[in-house]
């Protein structure tokens, strides 16, 4: 399969902020940038820029930013899921994985995620994956947020929902271990039925299907 990126871009001005929301970028592109301190959700914010860079030249990798002027203050990355999940079983190249989206503690009040998820689905070829994302409680920033693991829960499914994701059932451990843990899903509209029941034998595994 061959994944096609098309490249885009706009412009958000607020009263005081003129933020630039664009890609899928490469890793020399986003090299020319720097990276806000407060993207810390997964690690620390250097080694997260390296990996970003790293999943940008991937064949199937994408990488959009949300920055102001050359300063990196948000990101979601899209790649094939983890060989250690149950989600790359079968090496299926139309499931991808929205694998993480954080924008900076100082610019979260300005709905940059949604511009950000928005601007990302905008290409056409999207509609050829099914993309998956695994909400985990423990990612969450419970504690500068102020919500609880339920509504905060609420909050990414309607972050989400607002560039075409669903939740979907799954029996998988990892997110049946809690119910504030989600799957959510975009359905691109080329993907065929077969394609469908092979997602819903991963959604399922070692469950009976007729």
């Amino acid at each position: 399969m061959h994944h096609t990126k098309t490249y885009y871009k706009e412009e958000y001005e607020t009263e005081n902020h003129t933020f630039i929301v664009e890609g899928p970028l490469t890793a020399d592109a986003l090299s020319a940038f720097t990276f806000d301190d407060g993207l810390d959700a997964f690690r620390p914010p250097k080694e997260q820029f390296e990996a970003i860079m790293e999943i940008a030249d991937l064949k199937e990798g994408r990488i959009l930013i949300v920055r102001s002027e050359s300063h990196i203050i948000g990101y979601v990355t899209f790649l094939h899921p983890d060989p250690m999940e149950r989600w790359s079983d079968g090496n299926l190249p139309y499931i991808m994985e929205l694998g993480a989206v954080e924008i900076s503690l100082d610019y979260r009040s300005f709905g940059l995620g949604k511009r950000l998820l928005r601007l990302a689905v905008q290409d056409d070829y999207m509609e050829n994956y099914i993309i998956i994302t695994t909400e985990y409680y423990w990612h969450w920033d419970l504690k500068n947020s102020g919500l609880d693991v339920y509504e905060y829960k609420e909050l990414m499914i309607r972050l989400m929902a607002s560039a075409g994701f669903e939740v979907f059932q799954t029996n998988d451990p990892e997110i049946t271990g809690h119910p504030a843990n989600t799957l959510m899903a975009r359905v691109g509209k080329n993907i065929e039925e077969e394609q469908m029941m092979a997602f819903d034998k991963l959604r399922f595994k070692n469950r009976f299907f007729i």
